[in-house]
């Protein structure tokens, strides 16, 4: 019988359990939710002890990848914790063209390993955002216009089964894990120790433009930014922010509309193959001479995109997010969410507006809830006190023009709080076909539900029906 790595398991009452319980989540709003044991594995081995001790011992099992899930969606009340930060290897092999990667590992990790091999992968944006969590839930990434969701990157996978065994799947072998391996996020009925990603030519060039506008252009700028996608390039990610601050410039040598004032700001990055400029068509906006900061066609790396993203939302704060999955007119879209616009709270809070267009579904992938703009509150803010309102705007704000939602992201998902579909219908009835035949008894915990939540908001508001 496999025996777990010593000190890698730790039951509730233990000195050292509180502690590891809230180091398991990235948000510094950590959740009063308490699991029985949990375990931290140092390797495979450590993953497929702990499904057995939890098959012993009648525990369910919430997994955490090790990256910045705002909601801790692995912590649960009662069960098993399988912590999986530890597991962070990246093999690459350059000539198939493929990395091996452990779920712990970070995105400027991956860039690194296979940058000087010409190769390239559409990682999360922000550097804390494991490869787990990310590619399981679908993936939207840098470059993803292009290359797609990451997880139709999935070639095979190293898991652990709930009968405690580790195979490797692929497409001939376990197609439908594959399936549901590519995009169904925390729904996931397995422990993946092991991605084995197809890899992508790395661009030969990386340009940025972004601009800052005053607020009162608000909907003519993002409704423009609407209108414009398709004549983009599929090589430039798009997108808006409106908020406070000066929308994710990169710091210094500008005049700054300063942190206290609203702004709106479109920011696109090329990835471009040829070293062409793909931007140009953001300075024909209508209103580009009203910018008052502006950055063009800037060369950038990786590794500033990654900081401006963890500047956008940084670490040590509270966090409250959401977001809906929208199209259809622009100007119907911009009434409906005037509200969540008006209310945005006075601190780093801010609604991201992401043109990520609409990429083909995939008959071997159950990733499938998109639209053209990814319309998402992001709530951050450092004083306890302050939760309940914070999460209401979050999550109040999105239910009250839940009319126009096609659907959530994973990487957002807080279902708790706010139920929406991260599935298209037949692909959710689908996915639970094939998870009663891997997990009959239900070891692995799927979403969460408006009874796990443990938000002021969710406690302070009328339950919610499904």
């Amino acid at each position: 019988m496999l025996e777990l790595s010593q000190g890698s398991l730790i039951r509730r009452g233990d000195e050292a359990y509180e502690q590891v319980r809230l180091d398991a989540v990235w948000n510094e709003r950590k959740p009063a939710r308490h699991p029985d044991v949990i375990v931290l594995a140092e390797n495979e081995q450590d993953v497929v002890a702990a499904v057995r001790l939890a098959r012993r011992e009648g525990l369910i099992i919430g997994i955490r990848s090790g990256g910045h899930s705002w909601v801790g969606n692995g912590v649960r009340d009662g069960g098993m914790l399988l912590d999986l930060s530890r597991l962070q290897e990246i093999s690459v092999d350059p000539v198939a063209r493929t990395a091996a990667v452990q779920p712990a590992a970070k995105g400027p990790a991956l860039v690194e390993a296979v940058e000087p091999h010409g190769l390239f992968f559409p990682t999360g944006h922000a550097p804390t955002v494991g490869i787990g969590g990310f590619v399981l839930g679908g993936g939207y990434g840098w470059n993803s216009r292009r290359l797609g969701p990451a997880c139709l990157s999935i070639e095979a996978i190293d898991v652990v089964l709930a009968d405690g065994t580790l195979v490797h799947a692929t497409d001939a072998s376990h197609p439908e894990l594959l399936w549901a391996a590519r995009g169904s996020g925390p729904g996931f009925f397995g422990v993946v120790t092991r991605f084995h990603l197809r890899l992508h030519e790395r661009p030969r060039r990386i340009l940025r433009t972004v601009h800052s506008y005053p607020l009162e252009l608000r909907d003519e700028v993002l409704a423009w930014a609407y209108d414009t996608l398709e004549s983009l390039s599929p090589a430039v990610e798009f997108s808006a922010k409106v908020g406070w601050g000066s929308g994710g410039l990169p710091p210094g040598g500008h005049s700054a509309p300063g942190p206290h004032r609203k702004t709106v700001s479109i920011t696109a990055t090329a990835f471009s193959e040829t070293g062409d400029n793909l931007l140009a068509p953001l300075e024909d906006a209508p209103f580009r001479d009203r910018a008052v900061r502006a950055v063009v066609a800037q060369d950038t790396t990786m590794a500033e995109l990654y900081d401006a993203a963890d500047r956008l939302t940084p670490a040590g704060m509270r966090w409250a997010l959401d977001g809906i999955w929208a199209d259809g007119p622009v100007q119907r879209i911009l009434a409906a969410a005037g509200p969540l616009f008006d209310s945005i709270p006075d601190t780093t809070s801010h609604v991201l507006w992401m043109l990520w267009g609409h990429h083909p579904e995939r008959a071997d992938a159950c990733w499938s809830s998109q639209a053209k703009v990814y319309l998402s509150p992001n709530a951050g803010w450092t004083d306890p006190a302050e939760d309940l309102a914070h999460e209401r705007w979050a999550h109040g704000e999105l239910a009250a023009i839940q009319h126009l939602s096609k659907g959530l992201q994973f990487s957002d998902n807080n279902l708790a709080d706010r139920f929406d579909h991260g599935l298209s219908p037949s692909n959710a009835a689908r996915l639970e076909e094939i998870r009663a035949a891997y997990d009959p008894e239900g070891l692995f915990r799927t979403y969460m539900t408006a009874g796990e939540s443990t938000t002021a908001y969710a406690a302070a508001a009328p339950a919610r029906t499904h």
